[in-house]
C-alpha cells in the first residue's frame, strides 16, 4: 500500500524537476513583481510617473513584451490580494536568489520609492523590511540607497 501511495506521488503530484525550474522562475518573477506593487503603493498614495517605473523595471528586469509586462503585473496584483504578508513573495526570493540579484532587486525598490523625489518614511521601512526578509545586509541596503539616489542626482 505505501509502495503504491508512493507510485502515485511520484507519477501524479510530485513535478518534474524541468517543471519545477520553469514554474520557479515564473514565480520569482511574479514575487518581484509584487515587492515593486507594494513598494509603490508604501506611501499610501500612487501617481502615473511610479506606475511606469514599475511597468519599465518588470519590463526591463525579465525582458518581457508590453502585453508579458501587463499580465506579470496583473497576476502579481491577485497574488497580492491574497497574500497576508510579504512572506510569500520573499521567501521564495531568498531561497532562488543570489546575493547578487536579491541587492538589485532591493535597488529597485529605492528606485521606485525615489521616483516622486520625495522617500516617506513607509517607503524607507518597506525596504528595509524586505531587505531584512530576503538577508540582505544593512550595509547593502545603505549602499543601494546611496547608489540609487546618486543615479537619480537626489
Amino acid at each position: 500500500m505505501i509502495f503504491s501511495l508512493k507510485k502515485i506521488y511520484d507519477q501524479f503530484i510530485q513535478p518534474s524537476s524541468i517543471k519545477k525550474d520553469e514554474v520557479s522562475e515564473h514565480a520569482i518573477q511574479v514575487a518581484t513583481a509584487a515587492l515593486l506593487i507594494e513598494m509603490m503603493k508604501a506611501d499610501g498614495t500612487v501617481n502615473e510617473d511610479e506606475r511606469k517605473a514599475v511597468m519599465q523595471t518588470i519590463q526591463s528586469k525579465f525582458n518581457l513584451t508590453d502585453d508579458e509586462t501587463k499580465s506579470l503585473k496583473e497576476l502579481a496584483k491577485e497574488k497580492i490580494r491574497k497574500a497576508t504578508d510579504y512572506y510569500d513573495f520573499t521567501s521564495l526570493i531568498h531561497k532562488r536568489l543570489s546575493y547578487q540579484q536579491k541587492v538589485e532587486i532591493i535597488e529597485h525598490l529605492w528606485e521606485i520609492a525615489f521616483t516622486d523625489k520625495h522617500l516617506d518614511k513607509h517607503e524607507e521601512y518597506v525596504v528595509r523590511k524586505i531587505a531584512d526578509l530576503i538577508y540582505v545586509e544593512h550595509k547593502d541596503f545603505i549602499e543601494a540607497k546611496l547608489k540609487i539616489k546618486k543615479k537619480l542626482l537626489l
